[in-house]
């Protein structure tokens, strides 16, 4: 057999297994009367964002994500929804990185992100057997309520400078990635909460403190795994961060995207709703406990 049959058989438990976690996660959603809904790959633009730069395809660009669609249709009263779908994002490879993967969106109305934390809690415990996980040697503790930590509180506790300063240099990501995430517990999966304004991206500014947002980010055995916000409904605000995004694009010296118009013209009619993002390879990783995210599709880029 040639090396790269043989490459390819050697995966065949593996993806076995990841059809089996994407069968039982369509379940989940469908026996909580969420509908599943597929939207364009090929869209006009994306919604704008600073480190993340989407493929050019033809006249268009494929989706780094498919939730200005979907938060189209919820703005039309559609309740609960749910996609599986490949997204692509140009230049991004590495251990846990490709450039084109499988996300997982789902979306509540009349609900915000508390809600979607219960929802990755009861997700995760249908996909385990039981209240722990190992993954790379280390056993994780499933059992719930799981841990949240703010962005505050956790550059209190492992920063090496504050969190304003942090934002005022513009060192908020790097010290994030190099200082904070490796200080998570790796036993007891996690959710951070509450980012900084500046850092909203999609999400509403909270009542109670506007200063910071209602988004969370998942960590699981050491891997972030999902994303997720009480959506920000007003228009204004969300046209001054795609320019604002937009401006700092241009600034670093990348390709102009086009703003999402006729996604910020429906979004004023978008009542109080709740997304998440979840990577499906990143969580194939976890549950097969597998070292790298080639070894749970069936190709990687290298492959082809």
């Amino acid at each position: 057999m040639m090396d790269g049959n043989w490459a390819l058989a050697r995966r065949r438990p593996t993806l076995i297994h990841r059809a089996r976690i994407v069968q039982t996660i369509r379940a989940f959603f469908v026996a909580q009367q969420f509908l599943e809904i597929e939207t364009p790959h090929l869209l006009p633009g994306n919604a704008p964002e600073r480190y993340i730069d989407p493929v050019a395809a033809g006249k268009g660009f494929l989706q780094t994500s498919p939730e200005l669609c979907m938060k189209r249709l919820l703005a039309a009263g559609y309740p609960l929804l749910f996609q599986l779908c490949r997204c692509w994002r140009e230049g991004e490879r590495g251990r846990r990185h490709l450039p084109e993967y499988t996300m997982l969106e789902w979306y509540r109305l009349d609900a915000d992100y508390q809600a979607l934390m219960e929802d990755c809690e009861a997700l995760i415990s249908e996909l385990c057997s039981s209240d722990t996980l190992c993954y790379q040697n280390t056993t994780i503790d499933l059992r719930r309520p799981w841990p949240r930590l703010t962005v505050a509180e956790a550059f209190t506790r492992y920063a090496s400078l504050p969190l304003a300063t942090a934002l005022a240099e513009e060192r908020f990501d790097e010290i994030m990635a190099l200082e904070v995430e490796p200080q998570f517990d790796p036993t007891r999966p996690l959710f951070l909460v509450d980012y900084p304004v500046e850092h909203a991206a999609l999400a509403r500014p909270k009542s109670s403190d506007p200063s910071v947002a209602e988004r969370f980010e998942l960590y699981l055995g050491g891997l972030e795994l999902a994303n997720a916000f009480s959506e920000l409904t007003d228009p204004i605000e969300q046209r001054q961060r795609f320019i604002a995004d937009e401006s700092a694009r241009h600034s670093d010296g990348k390709a102009p995207t086009p703003l999402p118009e006729k996604f910020l013209s429906e979004l004023a009619t978008l009542k109080r709703a709740a997304g998440i993002a979840l990577g499906v390879d990143r969580l194939v990783m976890l549950l097969t406990d597998s070292a790298t995210i080639d070894e749970v599709v069936a190709f990687s880029p290298d492959d082809l």
